[in-house]
């Protein structure tokens, strides 16, 4: 005849080495992850960068083409309507921090005023491609 054996009350539950082993595989699954993790947000930020900038050069082109001059400031996208809001840089976390470049020179020949004719990211970080993203 079998006998069945029951478990006396204090040995339920786990022993400290199976404890360890899950927190081991824990770990190790973390410290894979984490950096995938980081690389794909900064894709994803520089996505945003470069969607951004194209907005903004190509709302200043349409600026200057329309009004015969270059807008002074950002504001003047928003003011006129070319931009619902000045976007917020992805990589600075502000939208006080974009860089314009004002030109001298007349991007048309009916345009009377020079203003902006560039924008790029206030950061002084470097991104995925070696180039700063003050250079994009």
């Amino acid at each position: 005849m079998m006998r069945m054996t029951r478990r006396r009350r204090g040995q339920d539950g786990f022993t400290l080495v199976e404890l360890m082993v899950v927190m081991l595989i824990i770990g190790v699954l973390a410290a894979i992850a984490i950096p995938s993790y980081i690389s794909s947000l900064k894709s994803a930020r520089e996505a945003v960068l470069k969607e951004d900038l194209h907005v903004l050069r190509q709302a200043i082109d349409s600026y200057t083409m329309d009004k015969e001059k270059g807008p002074q400031s950002l504001d003047d996208l928003v003011q006129d309507g070319y931009i619902k809001d000045v976007p917020v840089d992805p990589m600075t976390h502000s939208n006080s921090t974009w860089v314009t470049a004002m030109s001298d020179t007349l991007e048309s020949v009916d345009q009377s005023e020079p203003g902006i004719n560039d924008v790029h990211s206030g950061s002084d970080e470097m991104g995925t491609n070696g180039q700063p993203y003050s250079s994009w």
